[in-house]
């Protein structure tokens, strides 16, 4: 417990410790254990934009590019990312039951898993071509070929691994450090517990509803083991994590972290909407004052803060946003302030710093362009 009361304040102070700047990405990649991925390039896709704030020197791309060479796999915790294989060995084995994919095309299943183990690597395309049985709908709404969606069936089971991306897409491979990991799996206490304690490490300080909410999403990558997670969150609750109240909301973190005299940033961050310093919007609004809405798919004419914005924070408050995009090699710049806010020289200086970031990491030439 802290030796004085905790105040928002503090909690945003705490809450920035997720922002390390380490010296390599795989050193990020083993601090965070997950980074939470998503297609969506504006003006780069959500992991590269988490990293870049946490690795010196990332620049968009380094993930894909450097991926056959990482401890890192394409896997789902909460949601779908990529963890390393320490992380790993507590999602597997996997249970997920019976895809749609695999209802429509009972056979195919087998088929497929026999191609990739005889080719050692694929791209969908080619498996398509090979053994391809036409197209089912998929997870949002459009249509797939129903191998591909077979291949992401037999990755959610462990029986294949993401080797590398090209363009893009997902190249499929055997995956023997998964089938080894089925014949002497963690014990189940271990794997949920540690489950429970990556998200409270990874988001916190939580508002304990929002640590509860991520083990009922952690569904995905425990899908057999419902249960387990929640009584592993209850006894995290009662016995394991530390916690306070704070403006009558109670708060979690791991019992291991020093909460006294944390020290508030300094300087201009603008960081992914998927970043886990935002990542949970109940504590968003708590210790920001302001409601950050995601709002790609929101109707252009109901959009508030736009497409794609980032949320920018001066030291440790969130005070705006920034919608950023990339047009004839500069990067262009929407920037806005939540009321009562004032655009101080430094405010100002600031931001201009943190763009001059972003066009580096987006391996930029020319100055960045202000449009607001």
């Amino acid at each position: 417990m802290p030796g004085t009361p905790l105040t928002p304040a503090a909690l945003r102070a705490l809450a920035f410790r997720t922002l390390e700047r380490h010296s390599s990405l795989q050193a990020a990649l083993n601090a965070q254990g997950f980074v939470q991925a998503d297609p969506i390039r504006a003006p780069a896709r959500a992991q590269d934009l988490t990293l870049f704030q946490r690795v010196r020197g990332y620049r968009a791309g380094d993930l894909e590019r450097l991926y056959p060479t990482l401890d890192a796999e394409e896997d789902m915790l909460p949601n779908y990312g990529f963890v390393t294989r320490h992380v790993q060995t507590l999602l597997h084995p996997r249970e997920p039951g019976e895809s749609s994919a695999e209802r429509e095309h009972p056979d195919l299943l087998a088929e497929v898993r026999a191609w990739v183990e005889t080719q050692g690597e694929v791209h969908p395309r080619d498996v398509a071509g090979a053994v391809g049985r036409g197209r089912v709908v998929n997870a949002w709404g459009g249509q797939s070929a129903a191998t591909t969606r077979i291949l992401d069936a037999l990755h959610r089971r462990g029986e294949v691994r993401v080797t590398r991306r090209v363009g893009g897409v997902r190249l499929y491979g055997p995956a023997p450090h998964l089938a080894a990991l089925r014949q002497a799996p963690l014990p189940e206490a271990e794997r949920v517990r540690g489950a429970v304690h990556l998200l409270a490490s990874l988001y916190g300080p939580l508002p304990e509803a929002s640590l509860g909410h991520l083990v009922s999403l952690s569904h995905y990558g425990l899908p057999h083991l419902r249960g387990e997670m929640r009584a592993a969150f209850r006894t995290a609750i009662r016995e394991e994590l530390a916690g306070a109240r704070v403006d009558g909301l109670r708060y979690v973190w791991p019992a291991e972290w020093e909460v006294d005299g944390v020290r508030a940033p300094r300087g201009v961050r603008i960081v992914g909407p998927f970043d886990p310093l935002v990542w949970d919007r109940r504590r968003f609004e708590h210790l920001h004052g302001w409601t950050y809405r995601f709002e790609a798919y929101t109707p252009p004419a109901k959009r508030q803060f736009g497409y794609y914005a980032l949320p920018l924070f001066q030291a440790e408050r969130a005070v705006g946003w920034a919608n950023l995009k990339v047009e004839g090699g500069e990067l262009r710049s929407e920037v806005g302030f939540v009321p009562g806010v004032r655009e101080t020289a430094a405010l100002r200086k600031g931001v201009e710093t943190e763009l001059g970031r972003y066009r580096a990491f987006l391996g930029l030439e020319g100055e960045v362009t202000g449009q607001g």
